[in-house]
């Protein structure tokens, strides 16, 4: 691995990744093996996790940069993807859990893409993706 290839350029890793406005950047697991691996290896304490509540999708990562704060836009953004990478992809609006990766949690012998999560906030999005 290239010394300058962020953590997430892991070989047989594959992702979708999306830039939104203001250089925040988003990466959504496409299997359930790159959702665990986004989710529990690549995670930052202070990324923002999502999630669709209630139906197979991706494990989505909004990255953290330092010492800056996403505005309620960048996390609706954000959950807005989640929602894309769903079967809820084609619904309304979409409920969409949220929480920063620190609260998100494997069980001990749980199948690929499952996880737990604590503090909650549910985003209510259409699901969409960035404009390019």
């Amino acid at each position: 691995m290239n010394q300058e290839e962020p953590p997430y350029k892991l070989r047989g890793l594959r992702l979708y990744e999306y830039d939104l406005p203001d250089g925040w950047k988003v990466l959504a697991g496409r299997t359930d093996e790159d959702n665990d691996r986004l989710s529990i290896k690549i995670a930052k304490p202070e990324d923002w996790w999502f999630h669709v509540r209630g139906m197979p999708g991706s494990h989505v990562l909004l990255l953290a940069r330092d010492r800056e704060t996403p505005d309620r836009e960048t996390l609706n953004q954000a959950a807005a993807i989640a929602a894309y990478h769903s079967k809820a992809r084609s619904g309304g609006v979409v409920a969409v859990s949220g929480t920063k990766a620190q609260y998100v949690t494997k069980p001990r012998g749980a199948k690929a893409g499952t996880v737990n999560i604590r503090k909650e906030k549910v985003f209510k999005v259409r699901p969409s993706l960035p404009e390019i």
